[in-house]
């Protein structure tokens, strides 16, 4: 009976862990370029149940008796929210008339023959710390030193790596991300492509890094891949993919899965409180 417990204390932990990356993505249903999280669960093994009982006698001088152990059936002890991958669909463009915002709109794009999934655009920039990143958020501005950056600081990158200062917000960006300001050319995005990006990791303010310990610790330029299509959008920003209905949908699943497996703890214990104050009762 404990093993109930547990199975249904895991399903319970489970829902919670769901229902918060939930809420996240409905928190972040208005954040340019945030990429939803989606739950993958999966169940812990099943246990192979068998009864020990006696066996037949085999005819020895002695008479031997041989236990033998037939099989019950299977038990599945319960189920775990191994992770929340972001989901790298397109999001919709919304025109914002502002200079600073450039969305990334993916055109083309190869899809990973191992995962069977389309790689991703990003562009580059370059955190606090001075590590590299990537963002799909291009809602960008001008700090006081003319140098673009995102609204959290960080500054963004061209095809050198270089941060981009400009003179003010009058300039243009062209479809093959070159910067022009007063007509002369400035620098070039830099445009990164990933072709697997759910091996990548996810840090907050929408940002994304390699894995610590892959080889090629960039990512390579989307220019550079003849395969790779994108488009260059001055004046919008891509919006978040979160579908609120659909998320709406799953938290209220969630709290129904999570209400049932916290009926089944409490009838499993009332069953015990009935078994320790009722069957062993004396008089």
């Amino acid at each position: 009976m404990l093993r109930g417990f547990y199975t249904a204390a895991s399903g319970m932990l489970t829902q919670q862990r769901r229902t918060e990356m939930l809420t996240n993505n409905m928190a972040n249903a208005n954040t340019p370029g945030f990429k939803a999280d989606q739950a993958s669960l999966r169940a812990f093994p099943e246990m192979l149940l068998q009864r020990m009982e006696e066996g037949g006698s085999i005819p020895t001088e002695n008479g031997l008796r041989l236990p033998i152990s037939p099989s019950i059936g299977s038990l599945n002890t319960g189920v775990y929210m191994q992770e929340g991958l972001p989901q790298f669909m397109q999001g919709a463009l919304r025109q914002t008339d502002l200079t600073t915002d450039i969305a990334l709109a993916d055109i083309d794009i190869p899809v990973d023959e191992e995962s069977g999934l389309q790689g991703v655009t990003f562009f580059t920039i370059q955190n606090a710390q001075g590590d590299i990143r990537y963002t799909r958020n291009g809602n960008f501005t001008l700090d006081g030193a003319g140098f673009l950056t995102m609204p959290d600081g960080s500054y963004v990158l061209s095809t050198e790596g270089q941060p981009i200062q400009l003179q003010s917000d009058q300039f243009t960006v062209r479809q093959d991300g070159v910067i022009l300001e007063n007509n002369e050319e400035i620098a070039q995005l830099g445009i990164a492509f990933s072709a697997q990006p759910q091996a990548m990791v996810k840090e907050g303010n929408g940002h994304y890094r390699l894995e610590n310990g892959q080889e090629n610790p960039v990512l390579p330029s989307a220019y550079a891949n003849q395969d790779v299509r994108f488009d260059l959008r001055q004046g919008y920003i891509e919006r978040s993919n979160v579908d609120v209905t659909r998320t709406m949908t799953d938290m209220m699943t969630a709290y129904r899965t999570f209400e049932a497996n916290q009926k089944v703890l409490q009838a499993y214990d009332r069953s015990l409180e009935k078994a320790v104050t009722e069957i062993g009762r004396i008089g």
